[in-house]
């Protein structure tokens, strides 16, 4: 079975990229002429440093100096200075969840399996690159004299799987088949109702599902019954909100049998996903620890692993591999 190779990949996201600016340049300011390198470039470039488990910028500048072949395939008529490539990166974060979104949207005309009418919410916890800092501590500002490199940014937060987990956390938007929409990037203790309002624009106005489900942390009255007259069922469990008419008639909706399925899928859809971020982020300990530190960097980083992942199923649809397979896009890039 054909597989694609490094130039497929290259290709793909580049063509890809210069539809989404195609479409988006008039309602992004981020795309000006004083960007030297080009953000499709930098990209792939960066997609393959993950990869490759390169995170210091000095060694990226370093891999961009000892490899003049693929530094000429990637479009870098010289190599970017250090501090330009952290800059960049830093700088890469909106750009990346803007093309996510895009691509969640655009891929639905490649493949039905990558439709956008019953989507799936969750959040998953990173555990911080370095010690943790003790909520007493942290809550104190106190810093203990022996702690080294110590990341400040992050936050506590408490997970089913892992238990407590000082670190970040990843807000994902997909489909049934794992295709992700929409990725959001915070710090640990950012709750899902705060990441979810934060989504209502993109999700009311522009994608539009017809259902979108999530587990128990999801669970707003007012958001329910907002999201309803915007046509749109929010499925959760609503463990908790079992008292009042308006409780009891959706606890009766959702457990009509399509609405009751959706919800029974739900691990299935979207939590094995959050496996794959970590193995393409080479982060398989037990809380999925971060090589990366602090928030600015910490947002590129995953929101890169889960552009690689929009990446892989695309071309898996293409190439008619196995859709949630990552191995393909792990061997090329790397």
């Amino acid at each position: 079975m054909d597989e694609p190779t490094f130039i497929d990949y290259v290709t793909l996201i580049f063509s890809l990229f210069d539809q989404f600016l195609q479409e988006c340049q008039t309602e992004l300011n981020w795309y000006s002429e004083r960007y030297w390198y080009e953000h499709k470039t930098l990209i792939v470039f960066f997609m393959m440093m993950q990869q490759r488990r390169i995170v210091k910028f000095k060694a990226m500048w370093r891999w961009l100096n000892a490899h003049t072949l693929e530094r000429q395939m990637l479009g870098f008529d010289n190599v970017p200075h250090r501090i330009t490539l952290s800059r960049r990166y830093k700088d890469l974060y909106e750009v990346l969840q803007a093309f996510i979104e895009f691509l969640g949207q655009s891929a639905r005309q490649l493949d039905e399996r990558f439709e956008s009418q019953d989507l799936y919410e969750d959040k998953s916890l990173f555990k911080a690159g370095g010690p943790v800092w003790h909520q007493s501590d942290r809550e104190a500002n106190r810093i203990p004299p022996k702690l080294r490199a110590l990341d400040t940014d992050a936050s506590w937060s408490k997970s089913g799987y892992h238990g407590w987990v000082y670190g970040y956390s990843v807000h994902l938007t997909c489909n049934g088949a794992g295709f992700p929409k929409l990725a959001q990037v915070e710090t640990g203790a950012y709750s899902e109702k705060q990441a979810i309002g934060d989504k209502e624009p993109a999700l009311l106005q522009r994608i539009c599902p017809r259902t979108l489900t999530g587990d128990n942390g999801y669970t707003k009255a007012l958001r329910i019954r907002a999201w309803a007259k915007a046509g749109i069922a929010l499925l959760t469990p609503a463990v908790k909100w079992v008292n009042g008419r308006y409780a009891s008639a959706y606890h009766r909706f959702i457990k009509r049998p399509r609405n009751a399925r959706l919800l029974r899928q739900r691990r299935t859809a979207i939590e094995p996903i959050f496996d794959l971020l970590a193995l393409i982020l080479g982060a398989t300990g037990f809380q999925k620890q971060l090589a990366s530190h602090r928030l600015v960097n910490v947002r590129t980083c995953l929101a890169l692993s889960v552009l690689t992942l929009q990446i892989a199923m695309i071309a898996n649809s293409i190439w008619n591999l196995p859709l949630r397979s990552i191995s393909s896009i792990g061997v090329a890039l790397a």
